[in-house]
């Protein structure tokens, strides 16, 4: 027989049942924090047993207290120590996601933010979590994800997988919209001849690219300055705000073109007035090249000096021989040309020019000491003075010797006299002449040597038309190969020799080409 105190048991057992609500895992219930812990919150939901709840999904641990309501997510029923598994994260997860099904479609913008980088992404909370991939995240000249974690921005929601639970977000979207939408904003309100203040985005050679608030303006570099400048980075940097002028809009096309130094009076405009052709003024060098000094008159008006409008006396290779970029000098205006924004300037205008009075003070016929400067294979130059040179012509250099070279009679550094044969003060030309410092010795010659005399002579050259001969010290005469007793097929170096003494008979002297015609066919 069943005792009494067990029929009370069972009848306990069935009262207890038919008052408790029924409980389901995945359930989102409500319950009442009855305990908090260092490590864990335990929650009442009104079934037989506690739950706990890690204490870390609580955003702020230190603001909840003991009879707080709130939502749980029914995980289990049971653990292995006989206690309720339950979640508030998956709770508010969950319900996150039931809204986002139900309120929220594909193409709709909604709030979020990023919280972490994952491979191929970010992870974005709208209430639940969301995927946000790279190639979706921002656009460019915009901030990049990273800069933005833990910022509540708007996404656009590109692909809801319910089944998965699964939502993809796109910020692209949305910034490629605003960009749109400033875009057409901006290019509504500008006005040609504008001033208007935008940030350099970006740099090139040829300009610089000013962003105005969604619309980018190009800056070229012939409109940055009235002078002359060498890279748009002499002028901007980088994330420098400036006031530009809009020069020109072509809205069909979206584009802008700007300009900074309209914003002042061209200077070029006055420039003939300020700056007359042959006046003197000061200047500060800009820039060295090979060919010459850009130097500034004043902001935005530069000159060129001309390497060969340096100096008088020296041959300049290079301006850096003589200025330095920053020097203050004096210049003078040679020309202007204003149309094409040119001036030509003079540094040697400065000084008096040695080849004002050239022909006076190097009279023809004048005897003059000098130093050999340098030798080239037509002559030699003779320095005269600093910066003064006279060249003497191999031809002028002996009256009789054959030269083939200058060098086999001169050297640099050699200390000279010479006679000024020519001054060519248009081409800044002097001819000078080492023979002519003695008598001119051909007619002499001519008579020491009639034509027919027969006379010993040595062989000192064998060319290919004919033989050289030395009749004395510094004299000779060719025998052409016409005149020779040998077969003219006959190679004459076979034949001859150079050191060999030879009969000969004089042709002809020419005193006029200073030349000695001899022959042996019947020496």
């Amino acid at each position: 027989m069943i005792s009494e105190k067990e029929n009370e048991k069972d009848d306990l057992m069935a009262l207890y049942a038919s008052t408790m609500r029924p409980f389901h895992e995945g359930d989102i219930l409500k319950g009442h924090i009855v305990e908090i812990r260092p490590k864990e919150v335990l929650v009442d939901i009104g079934y037989k047993s506690e739950g706990a709840i890690s204490i870390y999904e609580f955003d702020d641990p230190s603001s909840i207290k003991v009879g707080d309501e709130i939502e749980v997510l029914l995980e289990a029923k049971e653990n292995e120590h006989g206690m309720l598994v339950l979640s508030k994260e998956k709770a508010e997860r969950t319900q996150g996601w039931e809204a986002i099904a139900r309120s929220c479609k594909e193409g709709d913008t909604i709030q979020g933010k990023i919280i972490r980088k994952i491979k191929g992404g970010y992870i974005v909370d709208i209430g639940v979590e969301a995927f946000l991939p790279t190639s979706l995240a921002t656009l460019r000249g915009y901030a990049s994800a990273e800069k933005q974690f833990g910022l509540v921005l708007d996404f656009k929601i590109s692909k809801i997988n319910k089944p998965r639970k699964n939502v993809v977000l796109s910020r692209k979207d949305l910034l490629q919209q605003k960009m749109n939408q400033d875009r057409e904003r901006v290019m509504g309100e500008l006005i040609k001849g504008q001033i208007i203040t935008g940030t350099v985005k970006n740099i090139t050679d040829f300009g610089a690219f000013v962003d105005l608030g969604g619309v980018d303006g190009l800056l070229h570099i012939t409109d940055m300055s009235w002078g002359r400048i060498n890279h748009p980075t002499d002028i901007v940097k980088v994330g420098d705000k400036v006031e530009v002028m809009v020069l020109e809009i072509d809205k069909a096309g979206g584009k802008v073109s700007l300009g900074l130094k309209q914003k002042s009076p061209n200077p070029w405009l006055d420039v003939d007035s300020k700056f007359p052709v042959g006046s003197k003024s000061k200047g500060r060098v800009t820039n060295l090249l090979p060919y010459g000094a850009f130097v500034e008159l004043e902001k935005g008006v530069e000159g060129l000096a001309h390497v060969s409008e340096m100096s008088w006396k020296k041959k300049i290779s290079h301006p850096s021989e003589l200025l330095k970029v920053g020097d203050e000098i004096d210049v003078v205006v040679l020309d202007i040309d204003r149309q094409n924004q040119r001036i030509s300037l003079g540094i040697k205008q400065l000084e008096q020019d040695p080849w004002g009075d050239i022909e006076s003070k190097y009279p023809i016929g004048l005897k003059i000491q000098g130093k050999v400067r340098n030798i080239v294979d037509y002559g030699v130059f003779v320095e005269l003075e600093e910066g003064l040179d006279g060249l003497v012509h191999i031809s002028d250099i002996s009256w009789t010797k054959k030269i083939a070279h200058p060098k086999e009679v001169l050297n640099k550094g050699d200390d000279i006299e010479a006679v000024v044969l020519s001054v060519d003060k248009a081409s800044r030309k002097i001819a000078l002449g080492l023979k002519h410092l003695t008598q001119d010795p051909w007619p002499e010659i001519a008579k020491e040597y009639p034509t027919g005399i027969a006379i010993e002579g040595i062989i000192t050259k064998i060319v290919n038309f004919g033989i050289f001969v030395e009749l004395k010290s510094d004299l000779e005469g060719l025998i052409h190969i016409s005149e020779l007793r040998q077969d003219s097929a006959a190679k004459l170096d076979a034949l001859y020799q150079v050191g060999q003494k030879i009969k000969v008979r004089i042709l002809k002297v020419d005193t006029e080409q200073r030349k000695i015609a001899l022959s042996n066919r019947d020496a």
